[in-house]
């Protein structure tokens, strides 16, 4: 069995450790942090300060591989999650009465929570473990080396003392120190791709009121203007988040973070404004997130691994900006296979690398592609779709199998030339268009006359 370092107690760290631990391997987790979720989920996620995890605060919906792997590796955590108020949604529930199934249907299902329940449900887990000790409180300095060519991590430093293991897993996050600690080491320098994502986002959290409205209806839960998005993410024990969305470089978005003006902004998009509708309590401030970029981090470079004995998962390995909520579903695929694999990566990490590239590295571009795209629409207004690729987005909320393609595009099932291209759903949208003679694409949000007379009032 082998000895694991596992520098962060994140999502993707203590989900490497808890199945590694499950799989009898001895695992360290070092985490610089001395408090953990779980205690008090509420006081935890509205009143931790962590600027280091400022995605900690903002919404997520998790998507389907998050779900499957859970229910493959960690079925307690899974129910855990369930028990402390996440809810499952399956994207067929928008009918309604679903179609009649067809294999895979059943994958396609989003788990509505905070991050912080995910977290407490792992920290957990973690705790049952025999085989996995954590440290909490302790700040990994540097990296242990031993002979070879490429160099081979032997371990980490902690203080004055080392700890040795077979494999040293980085789950540190975005701002890793690992790609600095092996350029100071010597070794060949990691290949970093990095994307700036010139996109701002600001939220507030609400919770429903026990004695008010429960349900806004039949609505979609995204808005779109020209320049501008707004979505709901419905999420645990009645909350709720309303996120705005807008380029970093527009001049209205510093007045957003006033909640006077912030939800008068989000009452003028259709899906945000439905929520709002229902009088909930707001819980936060509005909490803004921008500076964001996708960031590709390979310890691998055209002449092999620049080094042996580690690897990286999570966010330390691939950064992606949320808007395609990717983020948590990689870190766990990740960790999975890592768990699977972890004596021959241990031995040589080329496969894991090879993994990645093939497995994780077509959806890091296809993030960036999204954002490059949205960047543009935010920033100068593009037009508006053409009439055929606006009728698949909308026919989707109409059509069951449309609804099919779309879901397993968002739950990373199938991408997306595959899913839509076939004849079938050619066909319905066909159809769709054909009973729909007037439609034409259009936003449902404020115009920008419309936004700046609001955020000047």
């Amino acid at each position: 069995m082998a000895r694991v370092a596992v520098i962060g107690a994140g999502i993707s760290g203590l989900a490497t450790a808890v199945m590694l631990g499950r799989r009898g391997h001895a695992v360290t987790l070092f985490e610089q942090e001395t408090r953990q979720a779980g205690e008090d989920l509420n006081r935890d996620f509205f009143h931790w300060n962590r600027p280091r995890v400022p995605q900690a605060v903002q919404p997520h919906s998790f998507l389907a591989p998050v779900r499957a792997v859970l229910r493959a590796e960690a079925p307690d955590v899974y129910a855990d999650l369930l028990a402390l108020g996440a809810r499952e949604y399956h994207d067929f529930d928008w009918f309604g009465e679903h179609p009649p199934h067809r294999a895979g249907d059943e994958d396609l299902v989003t788990l509505r929570t905070r991050r912080i329940v995910l977290e407490a449900a792992l920290t957990t887990a973690v705790r049952r473990e025999p085989t996995v000790e954590v440290r909490r409180g302790c700040r990994v300095r540097a990296l242990t080396f031993g002979e070879g060519r490429p160099a081979r991590v032997t371990g980490v430093r902690v203080g004055e003392q080392t700890h040795r293991a077979d494999l040293v897993v980085d789950a540190s996050g975005r701002r890793s120190p690992v790609p600095g600690w092996l350029v100071e080491a010597g070794c060949r320098p990691p290949v970093v791709e990095s994307h700036r994502a010139g996109i701002a986002y600001l939220c507030r959290w609400y919770r429903l009121r026990a004695d008010g409205p429960r349900d806004p209806g039949r609505v979609q839960n995204g808005s779109a203007g020209p320049f501008a998005l707004a979505g709901v993410f419905p999420s645990d024990n009645d909350t709720f988040a309303v996120n705005l969305v807008l380029s970093t470089a527009d001049p209205t978005r510093g007045a957003l973070t006033d909640p006077t003006v912030f939800e008068a902004a989000a009452r003028r998009f259709p899906a945000t404004a439905a929520w709002l509708s229902l009088a909930p309590e707001p819980r936060s401030p509005v909490l803004a997130m921008a500076g964001l970029d996708n960031r590709w981090t390979s310890l691998a470079d055209d002449e092999g691994p620049v080094v042996t004995g580690l690897v990286n998962a999570g966010d330390s390995l691939v950064h992606t900006n949320p808007t395609l909520g990717h983020g948590v579903a990689l870190g766990l695929l990740a960790a999975q296979h890592l768990a699977a694999h972890v004596d021959r990566i241990a031995a040589d990490p080329a496969g894991y690398h090879a993994w990645t590239a093939r497995a994780l590295r077509p959806l890091f571009d296809a993030q960036v592609a999204a954002d490059r795209a949205n960047e543009q629409r935010l920033t100068e207004s593009s037009p508006l779709p053409d009439r055929r690729a606006a009728a698949l987005a909308a026919c989707a909320f109409d059509d069951p199998v449309v609804m099919r393609a779309r879901a397993q595009v968002r739950h990373l099932v199938r991408p997306a030339d595959a899913a839509y291209g076939t004849e079938e759903v050619d066909q319905h949208v066909t159809a769709w268009l054909a009973a729909r003679p007037d439609f034409e694409p259009r936003h449902d949000g404020p115009t920008r006359a419309q936004w700046n007379a609001l955020v000047r009032a």
